[in-house]
């Protein structure tokens, strides 16, 4: 038998947890990864009215939802919302166009607005990262 035979066979030989642990870092260092886009402005949200209504995409919006509106995302982006004046965040799918009123960026669903502690104040300065 070759000497080298025992290392190879040592390869296929992992523990579960090793592969546990590989694959957490894996994880970990594609998360990391820069945004492709950041863009910063001011962040709004839907009024409860909206709930139940169809969306530019086809979707009926959903307050509970952590969606929102881009003017030119494509639908189905994930994009993560930072609140700069709180550092709180949330991953949000756009999936309807606006917002409609100048000098705003993005319109946040309920959820999303509510999570980023923006529903007293009804706007907040934000910042938007789009990953690949």
């Amino acid at each position: 038998m070759d000497s080298a035979a025992p290392e190879v066979l040592c390869l296929f030989m992992w523990r579960k947890s090793d592969i546990f642990v590989w694959a957490v870092v894996l994880l970990t260092l594609l998360g990391c990864r820069e945004p492709v886009n950041v863009e910063e402005g001011l962040a709004s949200y839907y009024a409860d009215s909206f709930d139940g209504r169809k969306t530019a995409s086809g979707d009926t919006y959903s307050k509970q939802a952590y969606t929102a509106a881009h003017r030119t995302l494509a639908f189905d982006t994930r994009v993560k919302v930072t609140n700069l004046d709180n550092d709180k965040s949330v991953w949000v799918r756009i999936n309807d166009r606006g917002p409609h009123v100048e000098g705003r960026i993005i319109d946040l669903s309920g959820a999303a607005a509510r999570k980023l502690g923006i529903t007293e104040i009804g706007t907040a300065k934000v910042r938007l990262e789009v990953h690949d």
